[in-house]
């Protein structure tokens, strides 16, 4: 049994929050900062090189998603706390 959240949300066994009203995984703190990350290791410690593909704008745009689904997280997690 999952625990539910009250505003139709439910944590799956990855640790992504589910919308339930909505069917679609919601981004949570800890994919966002694992996004950060990885973009963070793309951008400033890879030196390899890809054919067609620049690795440190891939980094770039993977911290970027991460940081709005880190803002977007708190703001929905802080919605959930203030509302119970």
């Amino acid at each position: 049994m999952q625990p539910t959240a009250r505003l139709g949300y439910e944590l799956s066994a990855l640790g992504m929050l589910t919308d339930t009203a909505n069917g679609g995984l919601v981004m949570t703190v800890g994919g966002s900062l694992f996004l950060i990350a990885v973009g963070a290791i793309l951008k400033f410690a890879l030196t390899t090189t890809v054919v067609g593909i620049d690795l440190q704008v891939v980094g770039v745009i993977l911290m970027v998603v991460g940081a709005v689904g880190l803002v977007l997280g708190l703001i929905l997690w802080g919605t959930q706390t203030r509302k119970s």
